[in-house]
């Protein structure tokens, strides 16, 4: 039986906001990984630095990456 309009949904963004990050990261992996660089060294420079010309402009991965805080991208990876 489907459920009764009158039911509650619950709204997840903790869940929607991790799974933003990892699709940011992958697709920063993916870019970087078809202009031949290393991803891991790449991300971690980045990361480090905060310095964004460790990552390349390639498929617009320079600003996705951007669009999520260095901190959030830390704390999801130490998460994981």
């Amino acid at each position: 039986m489907s459920k009764q309009i009158t039911e509650t949904m619950s709204f997840k963004s903790e869940e929607i906001r991790r799974d933003n990050i990892k699709q940011v990261l992958r697709l920063t992996k993916e870019a970087l990984e078809e202009r031949g660089y290393n991803a891991v060294n790449q991300l971690a420079g980045y990361l480090i630095s905060n310095d964004p010309a460790y990552i390349s402009s390639h498929h617009n991965a320079r600003s996705i990456i951007q669009s999520v805080e260095r901190y959030e991208i830390i704390e999801e990876l130490v998460r994981s």
